[in-house]
């Protein structure tokens, strides 16, 4: 039986360039939709097709401003209200997750508020990559793709084909992502104990382990200011390490953080494209995600498992 439903693929401003590679491995057309700004800051959101009875795909990564995050809830409710018969959010970034729980008193914890957010909205299904912690999965009530940029990363550690290889973590925090690493490409782990002054201001790095004579790749899910992988690449680096590379999800990179990468003990950081990133920078390399978007849509779309796509769980 052919399970095929009629879908169509949109885009928020801020990930339309994601957007299009998704849709070139889909072989569709992009859909039409506008966005129209009143002078106060206010905008609106409106699609240019019908959505009656599809499957409906909305593509926007929520970094940055609220803007972002705003626009998406309002494609979402426009959808809704034009009769779709599902929709998903494809949040290659899913912003505000580092605010998972509350680490002190009197504080929020934004993701839940994202996820309730999104639910109120109308979203049926969320897709997105490399969660900041993997119970925010648990934040919704709709099911919740979370795919993983290793799909990408893996291939491209392999092709280097360097020799002594170390998989590190920059914090105690991510240990569990550098670990499925190592476990999967059968190499030792490292760890780095991190101490903040506040926060973006790391105080100081201990590691855990044995990085001499080693090529070390750290993993982790977002680069912000990069002060915390260039202060773990400098101390590894005076622990004897041969090499230190980075690879990681999420291309935040605020301010001045390909400079602080650039001036840096790294070799290179590589990064996906969940996020743009466009800045000139000697070390920052991008791989696509586009392709593993696109065959998650498609499985889905067509009632197919996913678990194959899966490189590391």
């Amino acid at each position: 039986m052919n399970t095929k439903k009629d879908f169509i693929v949109f885009s928020g401003t801020a990930t339309r360039y994601l957007a299009e590679k998704i849709c070139e491995h889909l072989e569709c057309e992009l859909g039409k939709s506008t966005v129209t700004n009143f002078a106060d800051g206010e905008f609106s959101v409106g699609y240019e097709e019908s959505l009656r009875g599809k499957e409906v795909y909305l593509v926007q990564s929520t970094f940055g401003s609220s803007k972002n995050l705003m626009e998406l809830l309002l494609m979402i409710d426009a959808a809704k209200r034009a009769s779709a018969h599902h929709i998903i959010a494809v949040m290659p970034y899913f912003g505000w997750a580092r605010q998972d729980r509350k680490d002190r008193p009197r504080v929020s914890i934004a993701a839940k508020l994202v996820a309730d957010m999104l639910s109120a909205a109308g979203v049926n299904r969320v897709m997105t990559m490399d969660l900041h912690a993997d119970q925010i999965q648990g934040f919704f009530d709709i099911p919740v793709d979370h795919l993983y940029a290793s799909n990408v990363i893996v291939p491209y550690i392999k092709s280097l084909n360097l020799d002594n290889v170390v998989i590190a973590s920059p914090d105690v925090g991510g240990s569990k992502r550098a670990n499925s690493y190592a476990k999967f490409l059968g190499l030792e782990l490292v760890l780095c104990n991190k101490k903040r002054a506040r926060a973006n201001v790391v105080e100081s790095i201990q590691i855990i382990g044995d990085v001499k004579d080693k090529n070390v790749i750290l993993i982790d899910d977002m680069v912000d200011t990069g002060g915390t992988i260039a202060k773990a690449a400098d101390v590894m680096m005076a622990a004897g390490a041969k090499s230190v590379r980075a690879c990681a999800t999420h291309c935040v990179m605020s301010g001045d953080a390909y400079k602080t990468i650039d001036n840096s003990s790294l070799v290179e950081l590589v990064l996906t494209d969940t996020i743009p990133f466009d800045k000139p920078s000697k070390k920052v390399k991008q791989l696509s995600v586009a392709a593993h978007f696109a065959e998650i849509i498609r499985r889905v779309n067509n009632n197919e498992a996913i678990s194959t796509e899966y490189t590391i769980r």
